[in-house]
């Protein structure tokens, strides 16, 4: 198979399981088996697949008909300046989340907490644009973990990984908190693609309560682990600007809320008075 025949057949074909952006979808995986960036297989030169590409597309095309996720499939996520490894273990990290990464690039910090790092890609997105700061990531996870530490390795930053629930076992005080805490509600599970309901940890997505369970932990130890005017920044789903910025109110932070590119509120700020 010609690769300009395997290109419009690997479209077809999970146009034909109902994936969308088929098209979209199908191109990555075959350039991520021919090694090069989607955009090149428009001029790359049409050649004949070898029996082994043609095995790892038929594989990769297959995941994808059963919804697994693309970075997943092909083992990386692009976000913010960076490629980042993802597993079965991590959230796949979405351009909404670059949102936190320029908010907290707007702020002074020399130090910075990750609580629920995950692939790690907002603390190294932090660290790589921040030379000479430091960084702490925690997880609950320590596959989670793992993943982190060998993104941070590839990518040429220096962090610190810790296995914690929260801010269990953390000492010290950082200029900065962040985090991308599990933030669905129980109820709003079954509502979820099922790329994302039955390929991504659960523990990451949802509290098993009302969404906002990661929230007051997080606002509960704020005061303990910041340094004097220190700044907090988590990202929230688009419904819950009040509720959390209530929650960080609730224990004395002023707080604002910050929206994406498409409006909808994504991160809350919060600030604690010296």
């Amino acid at each position: 198979m010609r690769l300009s025949d395997a290109r419009r057949e690997a479209a077809r074909r999970l146009a034909a399981a109902g994936i969308p952006g088929a098209a979209r979808d199908a191109d990555r995986i075959l350039a991520a088996v021919l090694g090069i960036e989607p955009a090149r297989l428009r001029i790359v030169d049409d050649r004949d697949l070898t029996a082994d590409e043609r095995a790892r597309l038929d594989a990769g095309l297959a995941a994808r008909a059963a919804c697994q996720p693309v970075a997943q499939i092909v083992g990386f996520r692009d976000f913010y300046a960076h490629r980042f490894r993802v597993t079965r273990d991590t959230l796949d990290p979405r351009p909404e989340t670059e949102v936190l990464v320029g908010a907290a690039l707007d702020l002074p910090w020399a130090s910075v907490l990750d609580l629920g790092t995950g692939t790690g890609a907002i603390l190294i997105s932090l660290l790589a644009a921040r030379p000479g700061a430091r960084g702490l990531g925690t997880d609950i996870s320590g596959a989670a973990l793992e993943v982190a530490r060998g993104n941070a390795k590839v990518i040429g930053v220096t962090a610190d990984f810790a296995l914690a629930d929260w801010y269990r076992g953390i000492t010290g005080r950082f200029d900065l908190i962040v985090s991308n805490p599990p933030y669905i509600a129980l109820s709003e599970m079954a509502g979820l693609s099922p790329d994302v309901r039955e390929w991504e940890p659960h523990g990451a997505l949802t509290d098993g309560a009302d969404g906002l369970t990661a929230y007051r932990a997080i606002a509960a130890g704020a005061r303990d682990h910041l340094a004097p005017g220190g700044h907090v920044l988590v990202e929230i789903g688009p419904a819950q600007g009040a509720a959390v910025s209530a929650i960080l109110a609730g224990v004395g932070a002023e707080t604002r809320v910050i929206a994406d590119l498409d409006g909808r509120d994504r991160v809350v700020w919060a600030r604690f008075p010296a």
